[in-house]
């Protein structure tokens, strides 16, 4: 695809408007209850969409398919995000009400790691064309390998990057509203908080480096990946507020993931043997998606979790 400057230009000034809009209505901590997250999620995702759709005009259905392919991968991903940010908000004790603001500056890192990776990917593809079958290898082995984990959680006390952080970092035990550091003694100390954003940026990197390699088993079109992983990473923390209370319903999901892995994976190995068409992709990746969840939800229908962020909306309504 040629893509002009000025589109570039376009698309980081979108995301750049969205994500100031996004930080303005989150201006003041507040819990995100069920029914905002819903709201926003609507947003983006209408937001994501529609930019499929001007793709798809301006260069076609197989672009458009790409890029629609690319944006289901990376969302179906996010989701594995959901339960490790709930991981690490639980273990850190995390305020609901200082949750928006971690995610927010997470989301912003995982864009500015993201580009770089997409970056390096692409030339990396352009020069080294076997490139693309260590890529599929990686997703085969990462998707036998989350299946067989499927079942494991994350120890956060054991984890090595956060001892060292603590070690290192003079820190206070006590949050502070929603700041990062803080003064104390004359001296600036790190909050919780701090260290709870340096888990979810290390949290988007690690994620990172098994989804880039997954879009660009669709498309090798930097555009075409770049736009698909922002516009599905934007939505990553209204996704969290929204799924947060039901994780774990989805038992299901990380089988889902890992089918999806191998498929992309297995696709990238038959590039010279058989190139599968982006709408056979498209359905391969839609269908385990649903049918993770779907299953998920049947097996799990008689849990009646309640909802932390829809009680404090009935409670509010009761005041």
């Amino acid at each position: 695809m040629d893509v002009p400057i000025w589109a570039w230009a376009a698309v980081l000034a979108v995301i750049v408007v969205m994500l100031a809009i996004d930080l303005f209505a989150h201006r003041t901590a507040h819990v995100v209850g069920v029914k905002e997250a819903a709201a926003w999620s609507a947003i983006w995702v209408s937001l994501g969409l529609a930019f499929g759709g001007i793709v798809w005009w301006a260069y076609g259905a197989q672009a458009g398919g790409e890029y629609y392919a690319g944006y289901l991968i990376e969302k179906s991903l996010a989701v594995d995000n959901v339960f490790v940010f709930a991981l690490i908000f639980t273990y850190f004790a995390v305020p609901r009400e200082y949750q928006h603001r971690v995610l927010f500056y997470g989301v912003l890192g995982a864009l500015v790691f993201r580009a770089i990776f997409i970056a390096g990917g692409a030339v990396l593809i352009e020069n080294f064309a076997w490139i693309l079958y260590m890529f599929g290898a990686f997703l085969v082995y990462t998707g036998w390998k989350m299946f067989r984990h499927r079942d494991d959680q994350m120890d956060l006390s054991r984890n090595k990057l956060l001892a060292l952080a603590k070690k290192r970092i003079p820190s206070t035990e006590e949050y502070h509203g929603q700041k990062f550091w803080v003064k104390q003694a004359g001296k600036w100390v790190a909050t919780p908080l701090f260290f709870v954003l340096i888990m979810v940026e290390t949290t988007d990197i690690i994620f990172a480096v098994d989804s880039i390699p997954a879009i660009f088993a669709v498309t090798q079109d930097p555009f075409l990946v770049f736009t698909s992983n922002a516009f599905a990473i934007l939505g990553l923390r209204a996704m969290y507020f929204l799924l947060a209370d039901l994780i774990d319903r989805f038992i299901y999901l990380k089988a889902g993931l890992a089918a999806i892995l191998v498929f992309v994976g297995i696709k990238m190995l038959l590039l010279d043997v058989w190139k599968v068409p982006i709408w056979l992709s498209l359905g391969v990746i839609a269908t385990c998606i649903t049918v993770a969840v779907v299953a998920s939800l049947r097996a799990t229908r008689d849990r009646h979790p309640i909802a932390d962020g829809a009680a404090v909306e009935r409670e509010e309504a009761l005041r």
